[in-house]
């Protein structure tokens, strides 16, 4: 027998629906509706109908195998066989994450086709996967983030148990798994939320339309649908920690703030479980507190996204300056970024046009999460290219030295280590034509900010956008791309093995750094990460003696304490003490 319930405050009745058969249900007083079928069991499929209105989905469906227009399924977890029973996550503070798109890492585009790249991740020394968001969204293949079911695990990708065997495959190689999750809003497309409940409020607005409804009428329920969406991933998934997507977005003006209680039922969680879980916040926000411990009024997050690394990483490796980079493009604003994490920590700025964030004080480094590409700033360029395209590799490792060897946690997007050809791009799957439309034209008007043509940006709809953001495989054994995922590799196991390069301690953080954007020193302890962005080669006066530990091209030559420095290279030096 199973117990079906469902939360519909408004409803003047609630009917289940399995097969042909419609029963009744009673509500009691907090507007949960329940009703038992004896013959319905795990592999049921159901459907409920409000005011006798179409059947429609579970808002807390467990698996849409015939998508968000469809029936929904009873899933048993506690029916899967899990193998890696004593797994604990490594901590952050030594994490090197790898962030993966299920449907384009491998030619299958499914979890079940992902395990087989597992050996290349822990050979390349990643500790981290970060799977971008696999709850049911429409259609067959999309970024994840107009997601509807927010308890069911995509059906394209392999559902259910297909995720639980990557994370108990990625454990068993050493692997933690984050999640990327949107707690922000929801997509359009197969959304019945608002038939059920005030799942939405319009107090607030999102740039993506409705917003969560978190501190108004009814919100005590839609909290705890968040919630326990979070606690579900955790439990029920073995997932070791969550990245929220943009929470700037995620709008509550309650005494206890949304995220305040979610961290907090993470870590009641964590304590019942006895293993160690994770929160990682992306904010546009600047602001320290969404990692600050609660008892300090904080939100605590145990991280949080940066991009002020990225921007005035991007900037000088590329000379973009458009948009948002309009911020940044000098050698100060990275060594703000490497030695203070936020650059813009109080800061007036020029693309908001007004003073942005806080600065950081008294916080780790590890708190907070940086990288050179990710899903954004890839699949958020009109032709979806990566910074070897756009800079050429020489400019690339630079960039990776100093994202591995900063004090920051990294962060790789899939196919950086080998430097991938391939692009990746916005692609969805809309069944809805006026709303595929509007989304073409949504993201043609957001590139116009950055100069592009709006025949220079893919269809989204076009399954051939989809089809050339998948991985070839095959890179990795051909020279050039060899060369740099040697140079990952590398760079990876010197920061694995080298304590300077470990600490999150700011204070420890010294440059020295010419402008405008020729080189840059980052001194970490007895370290140096020594990089020329000029095309002209340059003598710097090292602050000790060193000799060469790692370098990007050949012919270093370093004479006690000054370095001649090639080109668009990078080398990474240890003090030599008499």
């Amino acid at each position: 027998m199973s117990g079906f319930c469902v939360w519909a405050p408004r409803a003047k009745s609630v009917d289940v629906v399995v097969g042909n058969r419609r029963v009744p249900m009673a509500c009691d007083c907090r507007g949960w509706w329940s009703a038992d079928i004896a013959e319905a069991g795990p592999g049921t499929d159901y459907l409920f109908s409000v005011n006798g209105g179409n059947p429609v989905p579970d808002p807390r469906s467990p698996w849409q195998p015939h998508g968000v227009h469809a029936a929904s399924r009873i899933v048993d977890h506690s029916a899967f066989e899990w193998t890696a029973r004593s797994w604990q996550p490594p901590p952050l503070s030594s994490a090197v994450i790898y962030e993966l798109h299920i449907g384009t890492f491998t030619p299958g585009g499914t979890f079940e086709s992902a395990l087989g790249r597992l050996p290349h991740l822990k050979e390349l020394g990643v500790t981290h996967v970060e799977i971008m968001p696999v709850a049911e969204f429409p259609g067959e293949r999309g970024w994840g983030y107009d997601g509807v079911d927010l308890f069911a695990p995509h059906h394209a990708y392999g559902g259910p148990d297909g995720l639980k065997k990557l994370v108990d495959a990625c454990h068993n190689n050493g692997l933690a798994v984050l999640l990327d999750v949107v707690y922000n809003h929801l997509g359009p497309d197969g959304n019945y939320l608002s038939l059920f409940g005030p799942y939405f409020t319009d107090q607030h607005h999102t740039p993506w339309g409705e917003a969560v409804n978190l501190d108004d009428a009814g919100s005590t329920e839609v909290r705890r649908f968040f919630c326990d969406n979070a606690l579900m991933w955790l439990r029920d998934y073995r997932i070791d920690g969550l990245r929220l997507d943009a929470i700037h977005s995620i709008f509550d003006s309650s005494a206890v703030h949304f995220l305040e209680q979610l961290s907090r039922e993470v870590e009641e969680l964590q304590a019942a479980a006895g293993r160690h879980f994770c929160l990682i916040a992306e904010s546009d926000l600047n602001d320290p507190r969404v990692v600050m411990p609660r008892e300090a009024n904080g939100l605590g997050f145990d991280a949080q996204w940066s991009d002020d690394f990225h921007h005035a990483l991007h900037t000088l490796l590329t000379g973009e300056t458009a948009g948002y980079y309009a911020d940044f493009g000098c050698m100060e604003d990275l060594a703000a970024a490497l030695g203070h994490i936020f650059v813009y920590g109080g800061r007036e700025s020029v693309h908001r046009r007004r003073k942005h964030g806080k600065p950081v004080c008294g916080l780790s480094a590890h708190r907070f999460v940086v990288c050179m590409q990710n899903h954004d700033q890839v699949g958020n360029r009109a032709k979806g290219d990566r910074i070897g395209a756009l800079a050429g590799l020489a400019r690339q490792k630079i960039g990776a030295a100093l994202l591995l060897c900063a004090p920051t946690v990294p962060l790789l997007f899939q196919g950086e280590e080998f430097a991938a050809s391939t692009p990746f791009l916005y692609f969805t799957d809309h069944s809805d034509l006026g709303l595929a439309a509007a989304v073409s034209k949504g993201r043609r008007n957001e590139f116009a900010a950055f100069g592009w043509k709006p025949e220079d940006v893919p269809d989204p709809q076009d399954i051939a956008t989809f089809q050339a953001s998948r991985l070839r495989w095959r890179e990795p054994e051909e020279p050039e791309h060899r060369e740099i995922l040697e140079w990952y590799r590398s760079l990876i196991a010197l920061r694995r093995s080298t304590p300077a390069l470990n600490s999150g301690n700011l204070e420890d953080i010294r440059i020295d750094f010419s402008e405008p954007g020729q080189w840059l020193v980052l001194y970490r302890g007895q370290i140096a990460i020594a990089c020329n962005f000029s095309k002209s080669p340059h003598r710097i006066e090292l602050r000790f003696t060193a000799r060469a530990l790692l370098t990007s091209g050949p012919d270093i030559n370093v004479t006690t304490s000054t370095l001649e420095i090639n080109p668009e290279s990078v080398v990474i030096l240890q003090e030599v003490r008499p």
